[in-house]
């Protein structure tokens, strides 16, 4: 697994500036999400990978894994406070709604996600919380 940056939120700033400035960097699936601090009110941008839903043309899935640490992301948290956030992907920049997927849609995108992305089934197996997966609608 690859090393965490000493300091990530100076790390996530420069991948913000270079993501608005040149877009997501080759072969990255990378996005930024903004939410609403569920404290502060402020808008917090947090860049992230996404994975295309296999199952629905155009919604796009963030997983809250947070590399396998026992606490969900920030993010995630804001995300569920309210689930009106910001998309910025590619060329386009849209608003969208959260869904946190439940039952038989979370067990058939995680499947999937595991099976793509493996490092995944790592990060869950070192926590004993359900990492989400959050599926990210067009408003």
């Amino acid at each position: 697994m690859a090393e965490m940056p000493a300091d990530m939120l100076a790390h996530n700033r420069g991948l913000i500036e270079d993501f608005r400035a040149n877009g997501a960097p080759p072969g990255r699936q990378l996005l930024l999400l903004t939410t609403i601090g569920r404290r502060t009110g402020q808008q917090r941008t947090s860049p992230m990978m996404y994975v295309p839903d296999p199952s629905t043309s155009g919604r796009l899935l963030v997983i809250a894994s947070n590399a396998g640490a026992t606490d969900h992301p920030l993010w995630f948290r804001n995300l569920v406070a309210d689930p009106h956030v910001h998309v910025e992907v590619g060329d386009e920049s849209y608003d969208a709604t959260a869904v946190v997927t439940e039952g038989a849609e979370y067990e058939a995108l995680w499947a999937h996600i595991a099976a793509s992305y493996p490092f995944f089934v790592e990060h869950q197996s070192r926590v004993e919380r359900t990492i989400p997966v959050v599926a990210l609608e067009r408003a």
